[in-house]
């Protein structure tokens, strides 16, 4: 019982904020901030670890195992696709480039990579996601902003809010494998 509560406690009082704070016809900007009880260099280890709490739902083989990051200039946040059963003798297996990595800098809890998520991929944009940590007090807040602009096929304006709402389950769900919300207290 007492994990049911402390489970509904994330859900709904997790200091969590989203908000999807531009857009225009040319693109859109989403921030989003969570607390974390944990200290920056511990969530910095969740953080470059996405086979850990990125969703299944949110993959294109189904399975966040397949996932990977390396976390330095170049590196890749990747995916690899399995072959199927069926595939021909030789054939090698397949991958996606979520994004790449610009800018990483453990020390000072900042990554910073490049890239169309999701349905983005197939957009003429340039999308950038910022992830900072900074400590406050025992805990740490994790920061991402992910801006996206350029030359659509789609509507960034119908696009922009499903992207947002995407990356708010990311947020939470590194906030949650990272540590308790500040403020929660386990059972």
């Amino acid at each position: 019982m007492h994990r049911v509560l402390a489970t509904a406690a994330l859900l709904l009082g997790s200091p969590l904020q989203a908000e999807l704070v531009a857009t225009s016809d040319s693109g859109f900007v989403s921030d989003h901030v969570a607390s974390v009880a944990a200290e920056p260099a511990a969530v910095w280890k969740v953080l470059v670890a996405p086979n850990q709490w990125w969703s299944a739902s949110h993959t294109y083989s189904g399975d966040s195992a397949n996932l990977y990051l390396d976390a330095q200039a170049t590196g890749c946040f990747c995916e690899k696709l399995p072959k199927p059963a069926d595939a021909p003798e030789g054939q090698r297996m397949g991958s996606v480039e979520h994004m790449h990595v610009v800018y990483a800098d453990p020390q000072r809890g900042v990554l910073r990579m490049i890239g169309g998520l999701g349905p983005l991929q197939g957009e003429a944009v340039l999308a950038v996601l910022t992830i900072t940590l900074k400590a406050e007090g025992d805990s740490t807040q994790v920061h991402w902003r992910y801006a996206v602009g350029g030359t659509w096929q789609a509507k960034p304006a119908e696009l922009g809010p499903l992207v947002d709402k995407v990356l708010a389950e990311q947020v939470k769900r590194l906030a949650e494998k990272a540590g308790l919300p500040a403020g929660v207290t386990a059972p």
